[in-house]
């Protein structure tokens, strides 16, 4: 009679682990990219990215309220990292609301944007590490799917709301620092607020993952 061997739950569960390693190998392999490993080309896309935020942020500023420049900074933390977002953030708002054709922030608000926007390319560069892991997150495939169009939506709606609230509060200390003028020039403006709002939230949702996709095809 011959007994035959039956695996132990050792085994399985080492096999088990094993799978999981090779797909994460896999879905990480998938999320890298060679060009971004040479410092001669991060450097130029940092340079890329800056000059692009800053053209563009030029172009929309008489439209009301509409704007990509927060997308943009975004989407370089993204594709690069936190730090590189960081610089092309602090970079980018250095120069366009020094230079704005609307006329410079004055001080306390020029300050804030500065460090929003340093914020919002450390922001692009920690969703793109929560997502790097994700089996759904196949940059150069599609990312037209519900739970990634949500997170970008939501990242923009946040970011927006905070930009407002707190641009009309520094803002205001310009004038005054009492709360009741804070009230009563934020509601004054909330229409504007509003289409800001909105137009962010759309453009992260539907521009921003086509964006990703074709940056990420370029440089794959």
């Amino acid at each position: 009679m011959i007994l035959i061997a039956k695996p132990t739950k050792d085994v399985s569960k080492s096999q088990i682990l094993v799978e999981k390693n090779s797909e994460k190998i896999e879905t990480e392999k998938l999320n890298s990219s060679v060009w971004l490993e040479r410092k001669t080309f991060r450097i130029a896309l940092i340079g890329t990215f800056t000059a692009l935020s800053i053209v563009l942020g030029y172009l929309m500023a008489y439209i009301p309220n509409l704007e990509v420049f927060t997308m943009m900074i975004f989407l370089s933390g993204f594709i690069m990292n936190k730090k590189e977002g960081a610089i092309i953030g602090l970079l980018s708002a250095s120069i366009f609301t020094f230079f704005n054709p609307l006329g410079p922030s004055p001080p306390p608000l020029f300050i804030y944007q500065l460090i929003h926007y340093s914020l919002t390319g450390i922001l692009g560069g920690l969703t793109k590490d929560f997502l790097r892991n994700k089996q759904y997150f196949k940059p150069t495939e599609d990312l037209y799917i519900f739970r990634i169009m949500l997170l970008f939506g939501f990242l923009g709606a946040i970011i927006t709301f905070i930009f407002d609230i707190l641009s009309t509060l520094f803002g205001g200390f310009v004038v005054s620092i009492t709360i009741e003028y804070f009230i009563a020039t934020y509601l004054f403006g909330i229409v504007f607020t509003t289409i800001h709002l909105i137009g962010n939230i759309l453009i992260f949702v539907f521009l921003l993952p086509g964006l990703i996709q074709l940056i990420m095809k370029l440089i794959d």
